[in-house]
């Protein structure tokens, strides 16, 4: 075969692939806006996909397409889709955090709240909240509330380099023991938390409470435009190094011969998975398995390629996160269970039947 027919031939399968990506990127997209319209049309007061678009095109000044009420208009405009953009950033952030995870520890069973990245983020946005009153005598209470992104990040730090840590050997993450050491935080920042719930005031008690069952409900437009500033970054550069991701599947020392610098790219992971959960932790609570459940259920449709694995569990967890959220809100009018409850409800599961599967992989191997 010649080199211009192997070029040629090189050069039609990256047409292929290309297409193939896209397509499947496309799909994905598609089922977002389906979902993010469901989300903000469905509850109490209905909003129909057509008024939403007329609202959407008057406030940009296009006029109104069609006639809607003003409660629709200001449902829509401030309650509904506030808490679909805050679920599709909390969705995309926590199934980006837990794929590139897993890519980097090589095992599908990686998630930031499984080796207690969540529960380090909890913790530390929980002493926050315990010492808000001494903190706002010196800060005022609205710099309090935007310290909690920042406690959220460094507990999941600290909690991901110690699980690192702990579970690395000569450059190879056991996994076994990176589960255990996941526990071990889990236990840590469990017992944390109870103290701090019993030694805190009433206010502080209702406070922790409900933000740990996890909720949207207080969804705003300054929280949304927080979480997009912040997790843009880390999102972009987790895109970037989806070529890097695909070399670790190699192992660290093939990564590095391939050119990569896997140090660096360790360190960017690990900031970048702690920065996203720390910031969704922050605003939204305790929101299990999102990142466990999308990037597995991509693997097994889709193969492992990060290329296509990282976005689209940006797509898919922005959608699976936002159809939570209405399940939450409809499965029990004309109350609301907390999202956290929808979610585990799905992982648990969801996490046995991947455990069993590796299972019964081990006894046939």
């Amino acid at each position: 075969m010649t080199a211009d027919a192997v070029s040629e031939r090189a050069s039609r399968t990256a047409t292929r692939d290309g297409l193939r990506k896209s397509t499947i990127l496309g799909g994905f997209a598609v089922l977002f806006l389906v979902t993010a319209c469901l989300g903000a049309g469905l509850g109490a007061l209905p909003i129909p996909v057509s008024h939403q678009f007329a609202i959407l095109a008057d406030s940009a000044g296009l006029g109104r397409l069609t006639d809607f009420t003003g409660a629709e208009e200001i449902v829509y405009l401030h309650v509904r889709l506030p808490r679909v953009a805050l679920g599709a950033l909390a969705g995309a952030c926590l199934a980006g955090a837990g794929a590139s995870l897993q890519g980097l520890f090589r095992n599908p069973l990686a998630d930031p709240g499984l080796i207690g990245v969540s529960s380090g983020a909890a913790l530390a946005v929980v002493a926050v909240i315990v010492g808000a009153g001494t903190l706002g005598a010196f800060l005022g209470a609205e710099t309090v509330y935007f310290l909690r992104p920042v406690a959220a990040f460094l507990g999941g730090l600290a909690a991901v380099l110690l699980v690192y840590t702990i579970a690395s050997r000569g450059g190879f993450v056991d996994v076994p023991t990176m589960l255990l050491a996941g526990v071990a935080v889990n236990a840590i920042a469990g017992a944390g938390i109870g103290y701090a719930i019993f030694a805190s005031a009433d206010q502080e008690l209702r406070d922790i409470n409900f933000w740990m069952l996890g909720s949207l409900a207080a969804a705003t437009w300054d929280q949304v435009l927080w979480i997009t500033v912040l997790a843009a970054g880390p999102l972009f550069l987790l895109l970037r190094l989806s070529h890097a991701l695909n070399a670790f599947l190699l192992g660290e020392q093939e990564a590095s011969y391939l050119g990569f610098d896997a140090d660096k790219v360790k360190r960017i992971i690990l900031f970048s998975a702690a920065l996203m959960t720390g910031i969704i932790v922050a605003f939204t609570g305790m929101i299990g398995f999102v990142g466990l459940v999308v990037p597995h259920l991509i693997r097994l449709a889709f193969g492992p390629d990060h290329r296509l694995l990282i976005p689209a569990s940006f797509l898919l967890g922005a959608s699976l996160l936002v159809s939570a959220d209405i399940a939450a809100r409809l499965l029990v009018l004309p109350a609301e269970l907390p999202i956290g409850i929808v979610t585990s409800l799905v992982g648990g599961p969801f996490f046995f039947w991947l455990l069993m599967r590796r299972r019964g992989g081990m006894m046939h191997a």
